[in-house]
């Protein structure tokens, strides 16, 4: 049976937001019916996502849906910005690669972590990234 997917969306202004972000992720992570480990994985993907909203996009938003594609259960994640947008997405999923402070796991993590991964940016027009991690059963006897 397929569900209609329950959306979140969440405002990216500031620190506090981030953790807004982190929260709705374990939530959408935990009502999909992830693992301990896979709930972790999505919450370090929305966080680094989430940061570089605020950070290099000035702000933005996270939108988390929980999907039940025939009864594989999907937590999709997008987040969008109006910032600068990114001149090279190449060099920018490059580990290392950063324009801050930060580490540069930012991106590249973040494509790591997920099943799908999805950017889509230029200079001048914002920057949109997409994940998505499906729920991982163990095989039974």
């Amino acid at each position: 049976m397929t569900r209609a997917p329950s959306t979140n969306t969440v405002a990216i202004h500031d620190e506090y937001d981030i953790v807004h972000v982190r929260h709705a992720a374990r939530s959408a992570a935990s009502t999909a019916g992830f693992s301990l480990v896979q709930q972790t994985k999505l919450v370090t993907a929305a966080s680094e996502l989430a940061r570089n909203a605020l950070v290099y996009g000035g702000g933005g938003q996270a939108e988390i849906a929980v999907e039940d594609l025939g009864g594989n259960p999907t937590v999709r994640m997008t987040f969008t910005d109006k910032g600068p947008g990114i001149p090279d997405i190449d060099a920018a999923m490059a580990d290392g690669f950063t324009t801050g402070s930060g580490l540069g796991l930012g991106l590249g993590g973040a494509k790591r972590l997920a099943d799908q991964f999805r950017i889509d940016s230029a200079p001048g027009r914002g920057t949109r990234v997409e994940i998505s991690m499906s729920v991982r059963r163990s095989a039974g006897p």
